[in-house]
């Protein structure tokens, strides 16, 4: 099973290969999937189709793969937990925003762990890189991710508090300008 771990690194890893991570620091994307599966990991999940589909989870929204090369790669159920957790891209910005909100109580487990582990990673990045956004915009980004958290709690503990931990921070280290 093991081998589905890799497989997956090694496809995210070509996908995103010419990608970079939003802000001015222009780290490699595929450092955020990474991180993903890091959190995952640390809070003692190990099956490797989840991790493997944590790999995955941005790689239907932002590259050309298709739902039929991912699902001949990867099988049903990963491709099933990436399909849970990737963003309609013919929405409205604001409208796939609160369409996560809405759709959060609804996913499987295995998404709702990859969603607050992708909220914990995202944030994190919000307060280590280097990002041209406003206090004001980033703040907006963490209530947003608590709400679309809110509809994930109570599968893993662990990546509950680690999302409490990092948002606790957040709002301490941005200033609050409304």
């Amino acid at each position: 099973m093991l081998g589905i771990f890799i497989k997956a690194l090694r496809f995210a890893a070509d996908k995103h290969v010419l990608q970079r991570r939003k802000g001015c620091d222009k780290i490699p994307y595929i450092n955020h999937p990474i991180k993903v599966v890091q959190l995952l990991y640390n809070a003692n999940e190990t099956d490797p189709e989840l991790l493997a589909a944590a790999f995955l989870h941005d790689v239907l929204e932002d590259t050309c793969t298709t739902v039929e090369e991912m699902r001949s790669e990867f099988g049903d159920r990963v491709t099933n937990i990436v399909l849970e957790v990737t963003d309609d891209m013919t929405l409205s910005y604001d409208d796939r925003k609160r369409s996560q909100i809405q759709r959060a109580p609804t996913l499987s487990d295995d998404a709702k762990k990859i969603k607050i582990a992708d909220k914990i990673s995202n944030i994190r990045d919000i307060l280590d890189l280097t990002l041209a956004w406003s206090d004001r915009r980033k703040r907006q980004y963490f209530a947003w991710s608590e709400k679309v958290v809110h509809g994930c709690r109570h599968i893993n503990p662990l990546l509950d508090a680690a999302f409490d931990e990092i948002l606790k921070e957040a709002l301490g280290a941005v200033p609050n300008v409304d």
